[in-house]
């Protein structure tokens, strides 16, 4: 069983910056974060596939990046610029090779293995 552990959240003001990792136990295809707001539904931040291409859901691009090191089987979305609405637990996903490609994987189901989750907190 693939192991995920995403650390790195906390709390930050309005504009500040926080840097999450996300470390798998073994080589992953693709890797994303996903984030969930109280009463809200899991939702697409970004994906990364091993070859470092991305994707971004338009809610954060230009202020988060997404980044991997094959090497430490570590992934890592910095982001900047944050603001409140960005409040939520930030969940790492990861999946093997298949259909779709890592750019096409924006829901859940996607993914077959998840990080414990850790909580990210932007005061205005």
């Amino acid at each position: 069983q693939v192991q995920l552990a995403d650390t790195g959240g906390g709390s930050v003001q309005a504009g500040g910056s926080l840097r999450l990792s996300c470390t798998t136990s073994e080589y992953m295809y693709c890797m994303g974060w996903f984030r969930q707001a109280p009463g809200k539904g899991r939702e697409w931040v970004t994906s990364i596939n091993s070859g470092g291409s991305t994707v971004y859901a338009n809610s954060v691009k230009g202020r988060f990046t997404i980044s991997r090191d094959n090497a430490k089987n570590t992934a890592y979305l910095q982001m900047n610029s944050l603001k409140a609405e960005d409040t939520a637990t930030y969940y790492c996903a990861a999946g093997g090779l298949g259909n779709p490609v890592c750019a096409a994987r924006n829901q859940p189901s996607h993914y077959n293995y998840w990080g414990q989750g850790t909580q990210v907190t932007v005061s205005s």
